[in-house]
């Protein structure tokens, strides 16, 4: 069957056999593979960062006795998930009290009221940060597959094509265009298979990042309500 000439053929040989539609698909998969393992790496490095940076800046926040009145450098480190919402919360606390203050309308529940609008918007905001890259990592594990049978189908179907031709065809002059022709369905499973295990990881840890945010956001709320009522 196909063993003895697979056994006898290296991936090269195989992809300088396979047509030119095969050999544009073969090198397509190399580079989504390429941008694949780029995005699994970035992302785990990214979300690594982003937790370490969360956890320390949560610490901090334990630390003080009040978060209405903490000085300016709290509020401008936008790059930390945790300290983007404490930015918006209070910058949003502080702008409906002297909005309400000028038309004599000031309350405490409209400050937090527009506080807590603000936590929402930066957990937007940061929900999408986390899942940024997903899309496309998701893309070429879905598409991957079909990529490399598009390409199998076709040198199969030129495989055949060849030898129909031919006055005599024999499983020995068939066999080396199929499997040049499979290995496009190869390519393609190589590509797919690590990169659905690191979107599932890489998914479950920003859907983890995403609950611990929505946590924080929670009590930094409850905290800012209760520091108004002293």
């Amino acid at each position: 069957m196909f063993l003895p000439v697979l056994a006898t053929t290296n991936p090269w040989q195989l992809f300088v056999r396979c047509d030119p539609v095969g050999q544009v698909i073969t090198v397509l998969l190399a580079v989504f593979s390429l941008i694949a393992w780029t995005i699994m790496f970035g992302k785990h490095m990214e979300l690594r960062s982003l937790s370490r940076l969360n956890h320390d800046f949560e610490r901090r926040l334990r630390e003080q006795r009040t978060l209405l009145d903490l000085p300016e450098s709290f509020r401008n480190r936008r790059a930390i998930p945790y300290a983007d919402l404490f930015a918006d919360a209070i910058e949003a606390y502080w702008r409906a009290a002297a909005i309400g203050k000028e038309k004599g309308e000031d309350t405490l529940r409209a400050r937090l009221e527009h506080a807590e609008n603000a936590l929402q918007r930066a957990l937007a905001r940061q929900v999408l940060r986390y899942e940024s890259s997903m899309i496309f990592l998701a893309s070429i594990v879905s598409g991957a597959p079909f990529l490399g049978l598009l390409g199998t189908v076709w040198g199969v179907m030129e495989a055949f094509s060849s030898v129909s031709v031919q006055q005599t065809a024999s499983i020995q002059t068939l066999a080396p265009g199929v499997s040049a022709a499979l290995l496009t369905t190869i390519a393609g499973l190589i590509v797919a298979i690590p990169s659905v295990f690191g979107y599932n990881i890489l998914l479950a840890r920003s859907r983890l990042l995403v609950t611990e945010t929505e946590n924080y956001a929670s009590s930094l709320a409850d905290r800012i309500e209760l520091e108004m009522q002293m």
